[in-house]
């Protein structure tokens, strides 16, 4: 592990204390969405992808100083190789200096990992599924088998992980699957987070064209669900409803129709080594090659340079013909 000294906590020019950390291990993934991504899709050179030694050493860096909740995602990242000897290092930390350790992950590899993440010390996990009918699962995915994804999630359950499934919800496309995606959450004892789509990087069509807002997606669950406002959260960006009679609760992340930017706690840290502190922005330090260069005192020297600069809120909006906020799409991010 990397030196054992704590430093001064991480707080923002707007004076919000940072503890949580995204971290993407890779821009890779085994499927790819229509929202997300383009169809033919450049990924990073390997060779401009920061080892999981050095992600480890960042990584701890930022538990040393405060941060409490870490996510591992990519991309996919049950696609990067070894990628669970970053998961057993960083799962030391639980129950110590960090409270959780969790993953989003798509699904399709949780068969053959559940057991190992659940060992290494994750509790937790977020399953990407925008539908479970197969047809449509194939045409959001362009090629995915959702029966590999449910059985992932039903590994993943065996192993003693629990659940949360994340959902985007998109216009004409899989609105009618939302409250059926609840019942089953309901039926199956997983939490749901519906998420409005994002405008990051290009992709092959319009995003307005699939822009749903989630004040009408929970008008219409009201319909059939009772539903309490929860204020307890997980850390994210997500506001929580209890299904009322139910151990369910169903999140809405509105990054457009209810912006969640005055409590931001999060950072996000790709696989280049590159931290972005927000989202919707471009702004971003390489705290790889300060890592390489000057060790951990440069490393916190462009920490904190980054944190005063954290802009107040994303930029985010869905237009016609617009660009998207930033260039770089989520995997690169971190989904």
């Amino acid at each position: 592990m990397t030196e054992n000294r704590t430093g001064s906590p991480l707080i923002d020019g707007f004076g919000r204390t940072i503890r949580y950390l995204r971290v993407s291990v890779t821009d890779r993934c085994d499927l790819r969405c229509r929202y997300c991504m383009a169809e033919h899709m450049t990924f990073l050179p390997r060779a401009k992808i920061a080892t999981l030694e050095e992600l480890a050493i960042i990584t701890e860096r930022f538990i040393a100083r405060g941060v409490r909740k870490v996510r591992l995602s990519g991309g996919e990242p049950l696609v990067r190789r070894d990628v669970l000897q970053l998961t057993e290092r960083l799962g030391r930390h639980v129950g110590h200096a960090l409270d959780e350790l969790t993953m989003t992950t798509n699904g399709t590899r949780l068969r053959d990992h559940a057991a190992a993440l659940a060992d290494a010390g994750i509790r937790r996990l977020n399953v990407s599924l925008d539908t479970r009918d197969p047809a449509l699962f194939r045409h959001i995915t362009r090629h995915g088998d959702v029966a590999q994804v449910l059985d992932g999630i039903v590994a993943a359950r065996e192993a003693g992980l629990q659940v949360k499934i994340n959902m985007v919800a998109l216009k004409g496309l899989n609105e009618d699957e939302i409250a059926p995606m609840l019942a089953w959450c309901v039926a199956e004892g997983h939490d749901l987070t519906l998420i409005e789509t994002m405008p990051l990087g290009a992709i092959d069509e319009d995003r307005t064209d699939r822009f749903l807002p989630l004040t009408l997606v929970k008008e219409r669950l009201e319909q059939r669900f009772a539903l309490t406002r929860d204020a307890a959260g997980t850390g994210g960006p997500a506001r929580y409803w209890q299904v009322n009679g139910t151990a369910t609760r169903l999140g809405l992340i509105s990054p457009l129709t209810a912006n969640f930017c005055d409590g931001c706690n999060r950072v996000r840290l790709t696989t280049e080594g590159r931290l972005y502190t927000c989202l919707g922005h471009d702004d971003q330090r390489d705290l790889r090659a300060a890592l390489r260069d000057g060790g951990i005192d440069a490393l916190d020297a462009a920490i904190e340079d980054a944190l005063r600069t954290k802009p107040r809120r994303h930029d985010f909006r869905i237009e016609r013909n617009a660009a998207p906020a930033v260039a770089r799409h989520m995997s690169v991010t971190g989904g």
